[in-house]
């Protein structure tokens, strides 16, 4: 399997064992990779009290670092502006929160850590 196929297989498992887990913690799953222009947040929830946006991580080694270090500044932001859209577009009155949920896969042991408001948007 060639590079580019085994990143999506990853980013798809990863994605799905965020999923898994974010129900299991009692969230609705409300998207799935939801695009706003050329921004794309992974996985859009909610609880009682936020309505949550996503960013999933999957790595299969660590030697460039974990896989949340790779949720950079101008990702932030671009997660960010998606999310107002989406807030605004939809009415949502509920506090909203950035999360990362990080899935690391090395000879088959699953680690995930799941970061609550791993960042703030900032009103600048």
């Amino acid at each position: 399997m060639d590079a580019k196929k085994n990143s999506q297989k990853t980013g798809n498992e990863a994605e799905e064992t965020a999923r898994k887990l974010l129900v299991k913690k009692g969230f609705t799953i409300l998207h799935r990779n939801w695009r706003f222009r050329k921004y794309e947040v992974d996985i859009i929830a909610e609880n009682a009290d936020f309505i949550v946006f996503v960013e999933v991580k999957g790595r299969t080694d660590t030697t460039m670092g974990e896989p949340e270090e790779f949720v950079t500044k101008q990702k932030q932001k671009f997660i960010i502006s998606a999310a107002n859209h989406y807030i605004q577009e939809r009415d949502i009155t509920k506090e909203a929160r950035f999360d990362i949920i990080s899935v690391l896969v090395i000879n088959n042991n699953i680690t995930v850590k799941h970061l609550e408001d791993a960042w703030y948007a900032s009103l600048k």
